[in-house]
C-alpha cells in the first residue's frame, strides 16, 4: 500500500526581490502544509515585510515561483491573493476588541 502525499497548500521556490541595488529577498523557499502555523522572525531589514507583501499580491518577485497545491500561481494584485484565501493583517491595524479574530479579519477585507 502506497502513501499519497498531497502537495503543500502553498509553496514558494527561489523567491528573489530587489529594490534597485538592494536585495531584500534572495532565493527564499518554504512550504506550508495543511494544519501548519508559521511565523516569520528576523531583524529589521531581513525581508519579512517584503515576503508578506509578495504573498499578499502587493509586490511581485523578480525571480522564483509560487505554487498553490499543484498549480503555479502569480499574485499580481491583492485580489489574486484573496482568491487563494491569503489575508494580511497589518500590525498598525486597530483591532476591534469586542469582535472575534475571524470578524477582525473579515473587516480587513473591505
Amino acid at each position: 500500500m502506497s502513501v499519497v502525499h498531497a502537495a503543500p497548500l502553498l509553496r514558494l521556490e527561489g523567491i528573489t526581490r530587489r529594490f534597485g541595488n538592494v536585495t531584500a529577498l534572495d532565493n527564499v523557499s518554504f512550504a506550508v502544509e495543511a494544519g501548519e502555523i508559521h511565523t516569520l522572525l528576523g531583524e529589521n531589514g531581513a525581508g519579512k515585510s517584503t515576503l508578506i507583501k509578495i504573498l499578499g499580491g502587493i509586490y511581485q518577485p523578480d525571480a522564483g515561483e509560487i505554487w498553490s497545491g499543484e498549480k503555479r500561481v502569480e499574485l499580481r494584485q491583492v485580489s489574486d491573493a484573496d482568491q487563494l484565501k491569503i489575508r494580511l493583517i497589518h500590525q498598525e491595524l486597530s483591532l476591534a476588541p469586542n469582535l472575534t479574530v475571524a470578524e477582525n479579519i473579515f473587516l480587513g477585507r473591505a
